[in-house]
C-alpha cells in the first residue's frame, strides 16, 4: 500500500479465547522463539473484526493529543498522551489505574535517566472506546507467550510525530533502545504525506532480526523487550508544502 494510504477498520467487544485463534498463535510461536513479530494489517482487521465508521471515530482520538515537552527540548515535535491500566488475560478485564508520572527503568532509555516525566492524561472518550481495549486483550495473549503472568499493567501511549519542510520528526530520538519492559508493541494509526518512519528490531549484539515500514493503518509490531532494542527512523514530508505526520498506538505490558 502507498504509504499515505488511509483505510479503516472497527472493533468488537474482547473476547476470552479458549484456544489461541491463528493471528495470537502465530505471534506467539515467534515471540519465543526470535523475539519479534509483525501482525499484518488484513490479519489485525480480521481478528478484531473491523469496519470504517469505528476505526474513524478511533484515528479521531489522534486529534486531541497534547504537546510532548521533553521532545520539544531536542527538537522534535511529538504530540502524545499517556495512561496505565491493569489486565487480566483469562477474563479480559481491563481497569485503569491512577494517573502516574511516566518512568522507565534504569539503563532502558539514556536520554530520560532519573527523569520522571508528565504527560497529559488519556481522554475519557479514547479510554471508553471498545477498540482500545479489544487491542490490549489482544496483547494480552499474546504476551503470554513471554511471561504467564496472571495480570498484567498495560502502559499506552497514543504518539503524533510531525515533520515540516525542510526538518524531520524523530519518532524515537533516543535512537535503538529498550522500554524496560517485556512486551513493547507498535500499531499505525495513520501516516499522511510522511516518507521514512521505519520500524527495526534488533537483537541485542547488533544484528537486525526485522526492518518493516508500517504504511497501513493496523499493522502492528510485536517486540520481546527483554532480549531486543527497537528504534523507528525519521519521517519528513514529501510534499515539502504540507506538513507530514505519523501516528501509532505504542502500547507496553508488563507482569503486575
Amino acid at each position: 500500500m502507498d504509504e499515505n494510504s488511509e483505510s479503516f477498520w472497527a472493533t468488537a467487544e474482547p473476547t476470552v479465547f479458549q484456544e489461541p485463534p491463528p493471528a495470537v498463535a502465530a505471534a506467539r510461536e515467534s515471540l519465543g522463539s526470535i523475539g519479534v513479530h509483525l501482525i499484518p494489517a488484513a490479519t489485525v482487521r480480521s481478528h478484531l473484526g473491523t469496519g470504517e465508521e469505528e476505526w474513524a471515530r478511533f484515528a479521531m482520538h489522534w486529534e486531541n493529543l497534547s504537546q510532548d515537552p521533553y521532545a520539544a527540548e531536542r527538537g522534535t515535535c511529538r504530540l502524545r498522551r499517556y495512561g496505565q491500566f491493569s489486565l487480566t488475560p483469562a477474563t479480559g478485564e481491563m481497569t485503569q489505574l491512577p494517573d502516574t508520572p511516566f518512568v522507565q527503568p534504569d539503563r532502558s532509555n539514556l536520554l530520560y535517566v532519573d527523569i520522571d516525566r508528565h504527560f497529559e492524561p488519556l481522554t475519557d472518550a479514547f479510554v471508553a472506546d471498545p477498540l482500545l481495549r479489544s487491542v490490549v486483550s489482544l496483547l494480552g495473549h499474546v504476551a503470554g507467550a513471554l511471561d504467564s503472568a496472571a495480570c498484567w499493567i498495560a502502559k499506552v501511549h497514543p504518539f503524533r510525530v510531525v515533520a515540516t519542510a525542510g526538518g524531520e520528526g524523530q519518532p524515537t530520538p533516543e535512537g535503538r533502545h529498550r522500554d524496560g519492559v517485556t512486551l513493547v508493541s507498535s500499531m499505525l494509526v495513520g501516516r499522511n504525506n510522511a516518507t521514512g518512519g521505519r520500524s527495526s528490531v534488533f537483537a541485542p549484539d547488533g544484528p537486525e532480526l526485522l526492518s518493516t515500514t508500517l504504511d497501513e493503518p493496523a499493522s502492528l509490531l510485536l517486540s520481546d523487550d527483554r532480549h531486543t532494542l527497537h528504534g523507528v527512523s525519521p519521517i519528513r514530508p514529501l510534499d515539502p508544502s504540507r506538513p507530514a505526520r505519523r501516528d501509532v498506538l505504542v502500547t507496553t505490558l508488563t507482569p503486575a
